[in-house]
């Protein structure tokens, strides 16, 4: 069983792998689209993390198989990004690529929901399972950038082709029927009304709002970092950039000793400081001497990611009743990957349009280290803003063996 979802777990996050990291780069030369067009594309991901909870809690949950969701999702999701590789048109192009990631994004919980449902102790277990994941997404990275195809359709043609073997592949898992049927369904099945409560705490507040305007400069690095290595002369930037993922797994092993010395509010600061360096690290940055300033930057995603992300899945484990833990970190990812991506996928475009140069054969560059600069500074106004604001008055709490547990559990991206 641990090797049939790990098998799941690798091919989920190659799909995803294949197809994310090089999209900016891909629609910036060949296809000639601008950099708000780009935005938009990378932004299509939020769109369906925003739906992807309504989908998950009142239909998945309740009306069928979790493998055979999973199937058919995957499979239509094949189709659809296939069909989205071979257009020009940029309207065209962005209906297809914004139903499949409707398609897509539910399928990361659903993935997550699958696993935990078939093992004894999901503690113990789903570490190691999703592990497997991000080995996934480093081996779609490594082969993209040996194939050299970062600026074509290929990738997007490898993860159309790597979606329909999991289609089929989750035909053969085992069987996961709906645990909640049930002939009344609302939103408040998805985020109740206690979770949502729980906001209104001062510190809560000033996490949740921290975490969503973060999220808007995060989206500059997720779009443009392939785009922007290439056009700078890096070699093979799709599988350098690999090297975050390879530093998350480093900062899941650091994340306990951390955070038993600096507390959740420094750990957090630490995390969003990571941000700001990041950026000014490509800012400054060359292809030649500055080489090592770029992967700063790529390997520092992390401490940006861990620090901030996992931290946070912990401290609102900590805040949260235990009845109410998995709603409550749904409803921080609806407002983090969902809300916070949607907006700094329209900024990041917005701002990369506005520093577009022109270029020979009509393609565009940009003013990078203007952009870099302006991503940040916005990281630096929300890390300023958490520090003087955020403070946590009851006791630390020290990190338990639940935590450390919850730490296994996380999801690196």
């Amino acid at each position: 069983m641990r090797t049939r979802l790990s098998a799941m777990m690798f091919l989920e996050y190659f799909i995803w792998g294949a197809w994310y990291v090089t999209l900016g780069t891909w629609l910036s030369g060949p296809l000639h689209f601008s950099g708000q067009q780009i935005g938009l594309a990378a932004g299509a991901t939020a769109v369906g993390a925003i739906l992807a909870p309504f989908f998950v809690g009142l239909i998945a949950d309740r009306l069928f198989a979790t493998q055979k969701v999973l199937a058919l999702l995957h499979l239509l999701g094949a189709a659809l990004l296939f069909a989205a590789s071979s257009q020009t048109s940029f309207a065209i192009f962005y209906s297809l690529l914004l139903l499949y990631c409707l398609c897509f994004m539910p399928t990361l919980a659903l993935t997550n929901s699958l696993a935990f449902r078939q093992m004894s102790d999901p503690t113990e277990e789903f570490g190691a399972i999703r592990v497997l994941g991000t080995a996934g997404w480093i081996v779609a990275g490594l082969l993209i950038g040996s194939m050299k195809v970062e600026a074509t359709a290929m990738p997007m043609k490898l993860a159309a082709l790597s979606s329909l073997i999991m289609g089929l592949y989750c035909l053969t898992l085992p069987s996961t029927p709906p645990l909640g049927r049930t002939d009344r369904m609302s939103v408040g099945d998805i985020f109740p009304r206690e979770a949502i409560a729980l906001i209104k705490e001062r510190s809560m507040l000033i996490f949740v709002i921290a975490s969503f305007l973060i999220c808007i400069p995060l989206q500059f690095y997720y779009a443009f970092t392939n785009l922007f290595l290439n056009q700078v002369g890096v070699q093979n930037a799709a599988g350098k950039m690999t090297g975050g993922q390879m530093s998350e797994l480093l900062g899941m092993v650091l994340i306990p000793l951390f955070f038993r010395r600096l507390g959740v509010k420094y750990m957090l600061v630490a995390g969003m400081a990571a941000w700001v360096l990041r950026y000014l690290f490509f800012a400054y940055g060359n292809a030649g001497s500055g080489m090592w300033m770029f992967w700063g930057g790529i390997l520092l995603h992390g401490i940006c990611y861990d620090f901030f992300f996992v931290t946070g899945q912990i401290y609102i484990d900590q805040k949260a009743n235990v009845g109410l833990r998995a709603a409550a970190q749904g409803l921080i990812t609806f407002i983090t990957y969902g809300l916070g991506m949607f907006v700094g996928a329209w900024l990041s475009g917005f701002v990369v349009e506005h520093y577009a140069l022109a270029a020979a054969r009509g393609s565009a560059t940009y003013e990078w280290r203007s952009i870099w600069l302006f991503s940040s500074i916005i990281s630096a106004f929300v890390l300023l803003f958490f520090l003087f604001s955020f403070s946590e008055k009851k006791r630390q709490v020290k990190l338990s063996e639940q935590d450390e547990a919850q730490l296994d559990r996380a999801v690196p991206q």
